[in-house]
């Protein structure tokens, strides 16, 4: 099989960025005729918008904006090209929230991943991911196809007619969630079957260096993807194993929590996610998931921008003395003050009684001078401590909860 899904893959930065500059406005142009985003592009050119640094200027969406807009125009909140009736599916995620799901090739980007697993035509794709309702089993069938893979729907459950199925079936591969192909393993083994699974292509949960590990003394190549119900495919593992590589068809900003402002390179914070997909033009929309880019193109060739992958959730909203204490107000404490670089709320307890203490990096000062600042702010009064830059961790938290609850 071919090294690469196709030549987007090894494009130069150059030539990604003027095919970006092309795009771009088109989608953003989509987008502005759309009733869902209720002018939140009143005033924008498209044709301004031709970068990812340009992309700042525009607002966030977020799961509650599309909660509330489904609210207002079932089932998609007018945020589709088509109408409901145009698409092959509708899924339903918890929220609820739909999605629009179609039969077009690789809609979903994920054949991209799974030609870096090695997934092709020969293959068959144990497909362990669920079918009912939620879009995942069909978003890796949907890849599979892309690639002339054939696929078992096995969906999720049912272990020992999984294990019986795959011995049956000549199984070459696996797609699921990390842990799952453990218990088929296993299964197997306790009936006396063998089986020829040599890929494994997982998401929706994390994959431990030991499980990889023991898949690949079982001659299993295991890789891990990114993706969301709503987006697809946003970043996937090559065989490389460094990093996530970011699809051809999203643009991945890292933000800080509760904004919609780029972190500097190479700090934690939230993914942000823009994609091309003309059916649902989704402009920067807001993960909840936390990330970092990571420096220069994957060693397998591939020159997208890579990530991290997945390092937790950015939601940090916490409560303190009965006051909640949000991502977006500590990003407004730090605006607040040019003299501030960066803040960080600490919750903890002393006694029965909560302390927050605001830790600040700046160059010097007086804590009091601050003081204010946070009260007006966080609406709460606590402890401020002054600490030098960049002392503070890199772990995208500007909330942390150091509470027992034990």
């Amino acid at each position: 099989m071919p090294e690469y899904f196709d030549n987007l893959e090894t494009r130069s930065a150059d030539e990604r960025q003027s095919a970006l500059a092309k795009a771009l406005p088109k989608q953003i142009a989509r987008a502005q005729a759309l009733p869902g985003y209720d002018g939140a592009f009143d005033g924008i050119d498209p044709q301004a918008i031709r970068s990812v640094a340009d992309l700042a200027a525009l607002p966030v969406l977020r799961k509650s904006d599309l909660s509330k807009a489904q609210g207002a125009a079932a089932p998609f909140g007018g945020l589709t090209t088509r109408n409901a009736a145009q698409f092959a599916h509708i899924f339903q995620s918890p929220g609820p929230i739909y999605e629009p799901g179609s039969d077009s090739h690789d809609w979903w980007r994920m054949g991209r991943f799974l030609h870096a697993c090695g997934v092709g035509k020969g293959d068959i794709v144990q497909n362990c991911f669920g079918y009912h309702l939620t879009p995942a089993g069909m978003i890796f069938e949907n890849g599979a196809r892309a690639l002339g893979a054939a696929v078992l729907p096995a969906g999720t459950g049912q272990t020992e007619l999984q294990a019986r199925a795959a011995h049956d079936v000549g199984i070459t591969a696996y797609a699921g969630t990390p842990d799952y192909l453990k218990i088929i393993l296993d299964k197997a083994d306790e009936l006396g079957l063998s089986l020829n699974i040599t890929k494994a292509a997982v998401g929706g949960g994390a994959l431990f260096p030991s499980l990889r590990q023991e898949y690949a003394d079982r001659g299993i190549a295991c890789l891990q993807c990114y993706a969301t119900a709503d987006l697809g495919n946003i970043a996937y593992e090559s065989e490389a194993q460094d990093g996530m590589i970011i699809d051809e068809g999203v643009i991945v900003e890292i933000v800080t929590p509760g904004t919609g402002n780029p972190v500097a390179p190479g700090e934690v914070g939230e993914v942000v996610v823009t994609t091309l997909n003309p059916d649902y033009p989704l402009i920067r929309f807001a993960t909840g998931d936390l990330s970092a880019v990571m420096d220069g193109p994957s060693p397998c060739g591939r020159t997208n921008t890579r990530i991290k992958g997945w390092m937790g959730r950015a939601d940090q909203t916490t409560k303190i003395k009965g006051m909640f204490v949000r991502p977006e107000q500590v990003a407004a404490l730090v605006a607040r003050h040019d003299a501030i670089a960066k803040a960080r709320v600490i919750a903890t307890r002393d006694g029965e009684m909560d302390v927050m203490t605001v830790r600040i990096e700046a160059d010097g000062g007086d804590a009091e001078h601050y003081a204010a600042a946070v009260a007006d702010t966080l609406k709460l009064k606590g402890r401020i401590e002054i600490v030098a830059r960049g002392s503070l961790p890199n772990d995208g938290l500007v909330i942390e909860d150091q509470r027992s609850y034990e």
